[in-house]
């Protein structure tokens, strides 16, 4: 029993030669040296040996009849076996340079020209058969690896979902809270410090969902043609309000007096100049100075735009800047981590600028001697491009007709919250935790509105929307679907269900009430 084992383990070579004389000599060669040998004349009959019995390694004689020793190598490399397979060539006929290099060249591993010594023979095989444990250990690392990144993906996905329910709930909660006048200032800035913190944890959110959509592939742009000039003071005057205000930062902004048009995604465009001054305000000190500037220029491939973000911040060593992109990676931290964040920002940026067809630098001149990356967008070059004209945004929900919402939210709080909210802006609300039931309630009681979480105990809201829609009473309500999940497969997906509108927790009070004010109001 154990000598069969051990006979096994032994490596398995195929010695195919069409010459007997030749084949006998090389066999016993091999096993003399302990290694168990099969033996085909033809190339034919190599090919259905390798397929049947997947040997080690294959010492091959360039001239056979019928199919050559060139041809079944180039087979082999065609459709790979299941198992790391060596190929070792040789030759008596074909013994110049160019021979040896035409049989590398079509996939062999080695090549010897007979007539060769034993030893030559046995340590070449054993050379090959140390190539083949190597590759054989690469490929079992690299599944290690593949599962563990797809593993990581699904964490991220699943964590960002995860965090928006109780973010939801809490964003929803604020505007109840300032229904009335701080009673000090220490209730001003205690309001203002949820404001802010609150905006950054959203912003977290939302790049850990992203980097995990980007580490998937699954990030589409909705690509337009985009004024960059304006969008960068949108951008640089959000970020002067909300980030650089408290740190008591100054930000320079430099942008040409004509205008710089690019074809991108707008949202993902701010998203990108806002990582990168949240990013530079972040690493720099109280007082600090940050400058945002923007330049049209004429490039090789066509004009291009320059994005320039500079701080006077902590810098970057010589040893993080060629990682600093990666993700996880970030410059140095204190302790107490006032300065970091998740290290997914940048990663992010250079995914989404790598979409637009530009590219991203970095550069410090040392620790301690500030930062700047640097932007390039190819940039178009139409001169009647108009602008579109934004339209109204952010109507008020207090101001709105009446309505009857039906919401459909198995979070207790973020449900209890809604609740408040639309019956301070004067709806009739009406609720359910769980699917079915929000079906029962949404025929039976016929709401202008219904809310609907997607993740519900029970059946899941695209049945919800499904059913809805299928009776006759559900034809006209509207549906709008909110979820922790805002992929481009997402949205389609609910779009397909029958919903009207997806929307993304946490719900801005804009977006809600936008999408109240679309539904047609009943007097109910």
């Amino acid at each position: 029993m154990g000598n069969a084992s051990s006979e096994r383990a032994r490596p398995l070579i195929l010695n195919v030669n069409d010459s007997e004389g030749t084949r006998y000599m090389v066999t016993l060669m091999l096993r003399r040296a302990g290694f168990e040998v099969l033996e085909a004349e033809s190339g034919e009959a190599a090919l259905e040996s390798i397929a049947k019995h997947q040997p080690s390694v294959v010492v091959l004689d360039v001239k056979l009849p019928g199919i050559s020793g060139l041809d079944v190598c180039r087979q082999v490399r065609l459709a790979p076996p299941p198992r790391p397979l060596k190929i070792l060539h040789t030759s008596a006929t074909y013994v110049d340079v160019e021979a040896k290099i035409q049989s590398l060249d079509n996939g062999a591993d080695g090549y010897l020209m007979q007539p060769f010594e034993p030893e030559e023979l046995v340590a070449t095989v054993r050379s090959l058969l140390r190539l083949n444990d190597a590759e054989q250990a690469l490929h079992g690392k690299a599944d290690e690896l593949r599962e563990a990144d797809r593993r990581k993906d699904e964490l991220l996905a699943m964590l960002a979902h995860e965090l928006r329910n109780p973010l939801a709930a809490m964003n929803t909660a604020l505007p109840l809270l300032e229904r009335r006048e701080p009673f000090d200032h220490v209730e001003l800035r205690a309001r203002g410090v949820l404001h802010r913190q609150m905006r950054h944890l959203g912003r977290l959110v939302d790049d850990l969902l992203d980097v995990a959509r980007v580490t998937q592939g699954k990030i589409e742009l909705r690509h337009d043609d985009v004024e960059l000039d304006a969008l960068l003071r949108r951008v640089a005057d959000n970020a002067a309000q909300t980030e650089l205000r408290p740190r008591e930062q100054l930000l320079r902004v430099e942008l040409p007096p004509e205008r710089v048009l690019v074809h991108g995604d707008a949202t993902r465009l701010e998203q990108i100049f806002t990582n990168l001054l949240d990013n530079a305000s972040k690493y720099s000190d109280r007082g600090d100075t940050i400058s945002l500037s923007l330049r049209r220029e004429d490039g090789p491939a066509g004009p291009v735009a320059r994005i320039l973000v500079c701080d006077e911040g902590i810098g970057m060593s010589p040893e993080t800047l060629p990682r600093i992109f990666e993700l996880f990676s970030q410059a140095a931290v204190p302790i107490d981590r006032s300065r970091g964040g998740l290290g997914i920002g940048l990663t992010l940026v250079r995914t989404l600028v790598q979409l637009h067809g530009g590219t991203i630098v970095a550069r410090s001149p040392g620790l301690g001697f500030g930062s700047e990356l640097e932007v390039s967008l190819p940039a178009l070059v139409d001169p009647a491009w108009q602008a579109p004209v934004d339209g109204a945004s952010g109507a008020s929900g207090a101001t709105q007709p009446r309505r009857r919402v039906l919401l459909v939210e198995d979070s207790p709080d973020l449900q209890e919250m809604l609740t408040i909210l639309l019956e301070v802006w004067g709806h009739e609300v009406l609720s359910a935790s769980e699917g079915t039931s929000g079906v029962e309630q949404a025929l039976a009681h016929t709401p202008d509105v219904a809310l609907v979480d997607l993740g519900l105990p029970g059946i899941d809201g695209y049945e919800v929307a499904r059913r809805i829609r299928s009776d006759p009473r559900g034809k006209s309500l509207k549906l709008v679907a909110i979820t922790g999940y805002g992929s481009p497969e997402q949205r389609t997906k609910v779009m397909e269900a029958g919903f009207d509108l997806h929307l993304v927790k946490p719900v801005t009070i804009d977006d809600l009430a936008a999408a109240l004010g679309a539904a047609p109001a009943t007097g109910s």
